[in-house]
């Protein structure tokens, strides 16, 4: 079976956020997780057929773990006796863990990229809980929806709800509404620009937008982000007050798209 959708998650001294995000990665219930929910399924999976989802995990740089203990717990479960997170060994899912240098979460989020192969692309940073349904949702958009190029949804930042809007063209010109953990076609998406420190959703949603491809809402609240995180800490500032960092990059990227 092909891979139908690449999870990708780039991750920096957040080691004990990604153990809960790749939790409810696997308890997903998904037709093409790579965690089956009936005993059948499980077993199909362990004779060797391929699963639909794949987890790609880009540890850019940490330095809370080391490249070996992140290896051993992920893919070979911890010492404990748990069963590995994305671990091969029992054929239960399909991922791995690709190292680097410290680069930012851009270039991570490309590095996963040009490692992947699903029809189907998803940006999740290691402090995303998502929905036991919101790779059945989005995926089911994307399929019903051919002129969507990705499926975004309403979400939470720790307690606080973010509702969101219908897509925009004219309000995403104006604001970053769209959260990275979208659902995208991977043909579609254009990578995330390197250079930039803050606001890379922002700018790839643009990008896209400038290519021709929008996107579609559900409105549903199918994940939630842990406060706290250091790759989506930019939220708090950007709906309770914007701080001098956060106005550069607004004018980076409007002057960047023409805004």
């Amino acid at each position: 079976m092909p891979i139908k959708i690449s999870i990708i998650i780039p991750l920096y001294n957040q080691h004990k956020k990604l153990l809960e995000c790749l939790e409810s990665i696997k308890n997903q219930n998904h037709p093409l997780t790579p965690f089956p929910r009936n005993t059948r399924d499980r077993l199909l999976v362990k004779e060797g057929k391929e699963c639909g989802v794949e987890v790609i995990v880009v540890n850019d740089g940490s330095t809370d773990i080391t490249s070996s203990e992140l290896d051993d717990e992920l893919l070979n479960g911890p010492r404990n006796g748990r069963r590995p997170l994305i671990g091969v060994a029992d054929r239960l899912v399909r991922g791995r863990v690709i190292h680097q240098e410290n680069q930012g979460a851009p270039s991570a989020r490309n590095r996963g990229f040009k490692e992947s192969t699903g029809e189907y692309v998803i940006f999740c940073d290691a402090d995303v809980v998502m929905r036991e349904d919101m790779l059945e949702r989005m995926n089911r958009v994307l399929d019903e929806n051919p002129n969507a190029s990705y499926a975004y949804s309403s979400f939470k930042f720790g307690w606080k709800k973010f509702k969101l809007w219908e897509f925009s063209a004219n309000r995403l010109k104006q604001m970053p509404y769209i959260h990275t953990t979208s659902l995208i076609r991977r043909e579609h998406f254009p990578g995330f620009d390197p250079s930039l420190k803050r606001l890379q959703d922002w700018d790839l949603w643009l990008t896209m937008l400038l290519n021709g491809y929008e996107g579609k809402w559900i409105n549903e609240i199918l994940f939630t982000v842990k406060s706290g995180g250091t790759i989506s800490k930019w939220l708090p500032s950007f709906f309770s007050g914007f701080d001098a960092k956060y106005k550069d990059a607004v004018r980076i990227i409007k002057q960047k798209h023409n805004l």
